[in-house]
């Protein structure tokens, strides 16, 4: 199974499985906007207008200056220490200096290191690439990585995506003669920095760099700008497919400079897709033109990002450099096989993770879930080392708290970590820094490496500073409505007003809306059990006030459906799609919650 549904881009990336748990919820509606802003606003679409309201875009220029949303250039020289990263490697272009650039092995990486490595060539640099390797490595900077790469004659080293705590690694590239120039975009180790020619990073504390969210390749992007400006390049916009590849794919904010740069690298894609990524969508069933960041995130990316999950993140980083297409689709058929593997590991290590968070049984849930799984399968492609993140994600969509899922192999074990608003998970991570050997990550996600007999110790150290941050009430999914509609008012010319606000992402979701009193004409609960054990889906036929029937579906909580009557009514919080078939478009709603109404 794919990680996009057919009939729906707004389909979940994966079913989840086993036992569906309800997390507590509490629904905000925003306050309706003023109406001198909708008079102001005459041109623009009133529910498009209230949108932006309700995310902070309070006057008639900051709504507009949302929608337009130009590439802003700026000024890659305000990043900190910008100026020696492009000295130094300038310098290794001019003296023909072998460059390794040092990539991480997830999207964001491969990415990153596809667009530094090609405008590197273009300038005329010898330059290689080189990932770790996640089974024998793991993330990150690794001294033996940095012998081999100076045995082999290179004497500079970037990286992207990876380093910014490497002080350990950065002081042993002194200490053998070779350079090193960091890129990075994680949260640095308590405001220290690595001693390197150059740290590229705009969450240093001492950056002036205005916008602090890019991803890892949005970082090396204005380092490539800043290469070509300085050394007279040819242009590099046609690499911001690349650039909107890694921000969807690490889920960074897709407002401000990201929102631009995604926006127009879509626009890139899906005017002329290069050729890996050609053979790519046609792999995932994703058609030219069609392209928005939620196809990009359930049906690109993952498939990118399984290369590196369950074997080496160098077939995605090939399909992304490849300009034969046979080439291109013989890779583009192995990521799709390995995608379909990690859908099923995935599967089965958050059943197991589930189990072992969840342990005494019949005890109260913890505030925060801590697993620990032995990862000891034969073969590389069944190790789950590489999906014990989206095992972690998984724990927080089903519960609704932080989640750690750790893989023991040989007495250490290597922990991902999600978490939720509230919980600041690198943050807490940092209080039990005497536990780990490594770790790094944002306020969402990170990850670890710790020695087996520390484990216990750090889940408990974990779980007590969760409890100390969630409310007295414990965690609470909170669903923010943008506002309270009639279905009767929406229509298609609604629906394309709405796309003005793609591209969607973290910070910029899909609009959420509410109706009261929905009229239930029809319940059903549609899909079958696959995969072990797939939750199926609920769809609902509604009515409203004109007597027009309205379909509603609700991904993974079909079991809702013996809770639900016919002619009852009921409040939806829900997202406004389209519903394609058989050549026919229909409005649907995409259900987000429910509940009986008053």
């Amino acid at each position: 199974m794919s990680d996009t549904t057919a009939n729906s881009p707004s389909a979940p990336a994966d079913y989840n499985h086993g036992a569906r748990h309800r997390p507590r919820r509490h629904w905000v509606v925003a306050p309706t906007a003023p109406i001198e802003l909708f008079t102001a606003l005459r041109d623009i679409h009133p529910l498009l207008a209230q949108v932006l309201y309700a995310r902070g875009q309070t006057t008639p220029d900051q709504i507009r200056s949302f929608l337009d949303a130009p590439i802003d250039e700026g000024d890659p020289f305000e990043l900190a220490d910008m100026a020696q990263a492009v000295d130094r490697i300038a310098r290794a272009i001019h003296t023909g200096e072998q460059i390794a650039v040092y990539g991480d092995y997830d999207c964001d990486g491969v990415t990153a290191s596809a667009l530094l490595c090609t405008t590197l060539r273009r300038l005329g640099a010898r330059v290689c690439e080189y990932f770790p390797d996640r089974f024998d490595e793991g993330y990150g900077l690794h001294a033996p990585a940095l012998d081999a790469l100076k045995a082999e004659g290179v004497g500079l080293v970037v990286t992207v995506d990876c380093g910014g705590r490497a002080l350990r690694e950065a002081n042993h590239a002194r200490t053998i003669g070779l350079d090193l120039v960091i890129t990075d975009h994680h949260e640095p180790e308590a405001g220290l920095l690595p001693d390197a020619c150059a740290v590229v990073n705009p969450k240093r504390p001492d950056c002036g760099y205005p916008f602090k969210a890019l991803a890892g390749v949005g970082v090396a992007y204005r380092l490539a700008q800043a290469l070509t400006r300085v050394l007279n390049g040819p242009p590099i916009d046609d690499l911001l497919d690349l650039v909107a590849l890694g921000t969807i794919a690490d889920v960074v904010p897709l407002t401000d400079e990201n929102r631009a740069l995604t926006r127009e690298g879509l626009a890139r894609m899906n005017a002329q897709p290069r050729v890996g990524l050609k053979a790519l969508m046609d792999v995932a069933g994703v058609t030219t033109g069609a392209i928005t960041a939620t196809t990009v995130g359930f049906a690109l990316a993952p498939r990118l990002n399984a290369a590196g999950r369950l074997d080496t993140a160098r077939n995605a980083y090939d399909l992304l450099m490849a300009e034969s297409v046979e080439w291109a689709n013989e890779l583009a058929k192995a990521l799709n096989k390995r995608n379909i593997q990690r859908q099923t590991i995935t599967a089965q290590t958050a059943d197991r993770a589930e189990t072992e968070a969840l342990q005494p049984e019949g005890s109260e849930t913890p505030p925060l879930l801590f697993a620990v799984l032995e990862d000891c399968a034969p073969e590389r492609e069944q190790r789950i080392s590489g999906v014990i993140g989206l095992a972690a994600a998984r724990l927080v969509e089903r519960y609704h708290r932080p989640a750690v899922v750790v893989a023991l192999n040989n007495g250490e074990g290597r922990g991902s970590c999600r978490s939720i608003e509230g919980f600041h998970i690198t943050a807490a991570l940092d209080a039990c820094g005497d536990l780990l050997l490594k770790y790094g990550g944002h306020a969402a996600a990170a990850g670890f490496t710790a020695r087996a007999e520390h484990l216990r110790s750090l889940r408990e150290r974990l779980i007590a500073l969760a409890a100390r941050a969630q409310p007295e009430t414990g965690w609470v999914r909170v669903i923010r409505a943008d506002a309270e509609v009639r279905l009767e008012k929406l229509s298609f010319e609604t629906f394309e007003a709405l796309q003005r606000l793609e591209p969607h992402g973290m910070s910029n979701p899909r609009p959420t809306f509410v109706v009261r009193g929905a009229l239930v004409r029809d319940v059903q609960r549609v899909g079958r059990a696959e995969h072990g054990g797939a939750l199926p889906h609920l769809r609902l036929r509604l009515r409203d006030a004109r007597g027009a029937i309205w379909d509603a579906v609700g991904w993974r909580i079909g079991e809702d459906a013996a809770q639900i009557g016919n002619d009852t009514r009921i409040d939806l919080a829900f997202q406004l799609d389209v519903n394609e078939w058989q050549s026919q478009k229909r409005l649907q709603l995409v259900i987000v919650d429910w509940r009986t109404s008053d």
